[in-house]
């Protein structure tokens, strides 16, 4: 196995900190400077070579070594720096402060530091036989009856109707929008098919169209609001000339056995109820045990001894709010009109998760005391199963040596302690289940009650 392109070396800070520093080993920055050199180079044009085709070592002469190199490092420190967390086995909370290091002589490693939140340590207290509130699966009426109107929205028709245009209309409209009398991209549309009262992008234009009739031509004022994506339109006022070009009335099926067949298959409407009863009752028997499992660690948090400094709560929280804005990205929305829709601001956000972060600090770090405990270790069949889990039978390796290489290559980009210790907390969770003692919920309310000072 080949030996990982940086080392670590770990001192560990007061407040659950902790600095690393990092060798990154001479091979891994001959390469980097390399690759720096044939960028910076790509262009550059030198007697006796073509274009894009001077060796490094020329072009480092070219360019000078010390350019080279703050190209070199600017490209590979964030890699370097997650190899680093992978080796030295720390688990980070936050963002790091890194201080990068000189350029070495030639054929020495290149060094730097980094300091960075870790997660505490928690010193366990009596987790075995833990008295945990567990509920029963349950499936309310309304609960069919809400998945049965959705199964009805799923199947409505539109039917074209000779009058004005109401609330909950589909109206097909043409459109051409202007800023200062001048038009914009993306402000033209036809045959755009709007329902009118559901949530709008732009305030007020559905709102101005109710009461439309087909062949009618309005002229609608906007303003776009912030956050509004594309970012060039927030903030400015729009007119656009709508011409509504039918109006549409939503019809929803009967709930009859006639659904039943149309939306599953099914001869009766008594099967379909069933049918949505048992996929209701399955959803939440995975909820009862996700729930279960959460109650059980966070007794397990509330049996044991840990201090989290205000600073590491901080950082956890600023750093799953950033995650979230990243997700909201893929949905294509910004966090601009995230705050919009929620009514509130950032700063408003980070406060009512802060305790969220602060548990989820205490979770980890009884897991990670009870994986230490129990001797936790997940072998490399585990790690690899963990890898596949999402992977079809048939595309997954079959040799060992292929399955292998999975891990060698997360070994290599400094993940695979991030995946053990995945692995490990879960196994430690069966673990604190297997150990703990279901009971109804009312008799641990009433517990609760007795139990509480003060109360």
């Amino acid at each position: 196995m080949a030996a990982l392109p940086v080392t670590t070396t770990v001192t560990e800070l007061p407040d659950s900190r902790a600095r690393v520093e990092v060798e990154v080993a001479p091979r891994e920055l001959a390469a980097a400077m390399d690759s720096a050199a044939r960028e910076l180079g790509r262009n550059l044009r030198l007697p006796g070579f073509r274009k894009g085709k001077v060796p490094p070592a020329v072009l480092i002469q070219r360019i000078g070594r010390e350019g080279v190199f703050e190209e070199a490092v600017a490209d590979r420190i964030s890699r370097w720096y997650v190899q680093a967390i992978g080796e030295s086995g720390i688990a980070p909370v936050g963002d790091p402060s890194i201080t990068p290091g000189e350029l070495p002589a030639g054929g020495e490693p290149y060094r730097f530091s980094f300091e960075i939140g870790v997660r505490p340590t928690a010193t366990l207290g009596e987790w075995r036989g833990l008295e945990v509130p567990r509920r029963e699966p349950r499936v309310d009426a309304a609960d069919v009856e809400r998945q049965l109107e959705e199964a009805r929205e799923r199947l409505a028709r539109l039917e074209p109707v000779d009058r004005a245009a109401r609330r909950g209309d589909f109206i097909a409209v043409d459109y051409a929008g202007t800023i200062g009398g001048e038009p914009f991209e993306g402000g033209e549309g036809r045959g755009q098919l709007l329902e009118l009262g559901s949530d709008p992008l732009i305030p007020g234009f559905e709102e101005a169209l109710i009461g439309a009739s087909a062949g009618e031509e309005r002229v609608v004022a906007v303003t776009f609001p912030p956050g509004y994506q594309p970012e060039r339109l927030a903030g400015h006022d729009a007119t656009f000339v709508v011409s509504v070009n039918s109006v549409n009335e939503k019809v929803l099926p009967e709930i009859d056995d006639e659904l039943a067949s149309e939306a599953a298959g099914l001869d009766t409407l008594e099967e379909l109820r069933e049918e949505i009863g048992q996929r209701l009752l399955q959803a939440d028997e995975r909820a009862v045990e996700r729930e279960y499992r959460g109650a059980a660690l966070d007794a397990a948090v509330a049996a044991s001894k840990l201090s989290v400094p205000q600073t590491l709560i901080d950082a956890k929280n600023q750093e799953t709010w950033e995650r979230a804005v990243h997700q909201f990205g893929h949905r294509g929305l910004t966090k601009e009109t995230f705050l919009r829709l929620t009514g509130k601001t950032e700063e408003e956000v980070l406060a009512e998760s802060r305790p969220d972060a602060e548990q989820a600090l205490k979770r980890e770090a009884v897991l990670a005391a009870l994986i230490a405990s129990e001797q936790i270790e997940p072998t490399d069949d585990e790690l690899i199963e963990a890898i596949l889990a999402d992977v079809a039978p048939e595309r997954r390796p079959q040799s060992a040596a292929e399955r292998a290489k999975l891990l060698d290559r997360l070994r290599k980009a400094g993940r695979l302690g991030e995946l053990r210790e995945d692995v490990a907390a879960e196994k430690a969770m069966d673990i604190l289940i297997a150990a703990a003692k279901p009971i109804a919920p009312s008799l641990a309310a009433a517990r609760e009650k007795i139990w509480t000072p003060g109360e």
